[in-house]
């Protein structure tokens, strides 16, 4: 049986208002039009709905029985329809996946995760694992929220540009490198480390020495910012990375932070999701809240005593104005 839904909001009318000609007003039609409406509904349900008493009509007993589950219907497919939904924090039950480079996840997934908790306890969030670019998941569905350092280029994956993250060179306490000016040519004549996921020896770095005519050394490539920052602190590799996102890794490792000898590009963070969830209010939310947190990374920090060199944990008069994001290589 082929079912007209507008009945429902006809029905849901007829039995609020009790007339033919107060249900029409309601909805804005005409009594013809209300009447026909109500012949349909009796003729789909096999009852007669609103019978005639003297003036007035009635409800019929299943008319009173069913009147409370169709104003309850109606009023749901109005929510689900609705392009302005109200969003309740304290009641939203849903799992967000997130899948962020693991220095930033180092960085702020306990914030994250911590005001997720605090303002919507119903969510979960599921901090996955990065295994490389994969665009078909976010058009399946099954990561809500990525972190990149480019720029997606299918227009149903939308972007949104948090910040950029300068790079710094992380070297053991007492390295030779922070001894004395570090030069472009001290900093290329070290052996060098890159974090690259697909294992590649080459970065932009390369590109900036190449410029001015050197070329480094690179030894070894690691597939995170930790395991680059623990083989740095290990042995005298040299690794050059993002500032803002690894710069509490660094801290507690009691790693030397040197500014890098010669200009290096910035490297952008962006978040990406579906276009899907352009109008989803919950997704919004978590993006908002994403953003908020990523972006308390990049605080403005009072300049440094030295221009070259800041070792350990540094204090408050140690740091350095920063941005973040998450290697593509």
């Amino acid at each position: 049986m082929q079912l007209d839904l507008n009945l429902l909001t006809a029905l849901d009318a007829l039995l609020e208002e009790g007339s033919v000609a107060g249900a029409a007003a309601r909805l804005h039609v005409t009594a013809p039009a209300m009447s026909r409406s109500l012949g349909r509904i009796r003729k789909a349900t096999g009852d007669q709905i609103l019978v005639r008493t003297g003036r007035s009509m009635v409800p019929t007993p299943r008319a009173l029985a069913m009147r409370a589950e169709v104003h309850a219907l109606v009023q749901q497919a109005h929510q689900l329809l609705s392009a302005q939904q109200e969003l309740d924090l304290a009641a939203l039950d849903r799992v967000f996946t997130v899948r962020w480079h693991d220095a930033l996840t180092a960085a702020c997934g306990t914030a994250l995760t911590t005001a997720v908790h605090h303002q919507a306890p119903g969510v979960r969030l599921r901090l996955s694992a990065e295994p490389g670019t994969d665009d078909a998941e976010l058009r399946r569905g099954e990561v809500d929220l990525e972190s990149s350092s480019s720029a997606p280029t299918l227009p149903d994956i939308r972007h949104h540009l948090v910040g950029k993250d300068r790079l710094v060179v992380a070297v053991r306490p007492g390295h030779p490198l922070t001894a004395g000016p570090l030069s472009p040519e001290r900093y290329a004549a070290a052996q060098h480390l890159t974090v690259s996921r697909r294992g590649s020896l080459r970065d932009p770095i390369d590109d900036a020495l190449t410029t001015r005519g050197l070329e480094r050394r690179v030894v070894a490539a690691g597939p995170t910012a930790a395991f680059a920052l623990q083989l740095a602190l290990d042995t005298d590799l040299v690794v050059t990375l993002p500032d803002a996102v690894t710069r509490t890794a660094r801290e507690q490792l009691g790693l030397a932070t040197l500014e890098p000898p010669l200009p290096l590009p910035d490297v952008p963070l962006y978040l990406l999701w579906h276009q899907r969830y352009d109008n989803d209010r919950a997704h919004t939310w978590l993006r908002e809240l994403a953003t908020e947190t990523v972006q308390a990374l990049f605080a403005p920090r009072p300049p440094l005593n030295s221009p070259s060199v800041w070792r350990g944990a540094p204090g408050p008069e140690d740091a350095t104005p920063t941005t973040s994001t998450r290697s593509s290589t």
